[in-house]
């Protein structure tokens, strides 16, 4: 029992929170902030964005902490709620670049100075971060769309009915912009791959 106190589990510390408990629900920051930041940034290829959109879910899942019941991990929860906010400044700034074709050229520019921004594994191996770093610059140059549709089905692991839901569109429109963006991603690596051997 002494243990369960030394390092509560994310059940306890949820619970402790939801009756006003702020110092259990900064543990549960202290313990999934990496992944929410990483999440946000895979989504919007922006750190300033996704540093911003990341402290919001954590101000929105204080929030509804009453809400979260534990069918899914308290880490799933707060990813799901990055997501929704990350989709919803998407077409916000899809909007905007609907307006200013100087916004699109301007976010295009400065993915390189953007690339490499993960939690750092220190047990992998070069290869490994060669491989993360050509994903990264790969998803870098997938619309947001195609992008948004490949990190949910492929590292959320969500349903087509639901990435229709959250996106807002038809599950057609769903399993093309994957196909695209699966097809786009095997060639992107694999150009960037004869990069590296040149």
């Amino acid at each position: 029992m002494p243990e369960e106190q030394d390092n509560p589990t994310d059940a306890a510390l949820v619970r402790s929170a939801q009756k006003g408990d702020m110092g259990a629900f900064e543990e549960l920051v202290a313990r999934h902030r990496d992944k929410v930041y990483a999440r946000a940034y895979s989504m919007m290829r922006n750190e300033d964005e996704a540093l911003d959109l990341s402290q919001d879910a954590w101000v929105k899942g204080w929030q509804r902490l009453r809400q979260f019941h534990g069918e899914a991990s308290f880490s799933t929860w707060m990813t799901r709620i990055v997501i929704n906010l990350c989709l919803d400044q998407l077409r916000k700034l899809k909007r905007k670049h609907a307006e200013s074709l100087e916004a699109l050229e301007e976010e295009g520019g400065g993915i390189e100075r953007q690339m490499g921004i993960e939690t750092p594994n220190p047990t992998a191996g070069l290869e490994r971060l060669e491989l993360r770093r050509r994903l990264d610059r790969a998803l870098g140059q997938l619309s947001p769309e195609h992008r948004t549709v490949l990190i949910l089905h492929e590292f959320e692991e969500m349903e087509y009915k639901e990435i229709a839901r959250q996106m807002k569109c038809s599950m057609g429109t769903v399993m093309s912009r994957l196909f695209y963006a699966r097809r786009r991603m095997a060639s992107l690596l694999a150009g960037l791959k004869r990069e590296n051997l040149e």
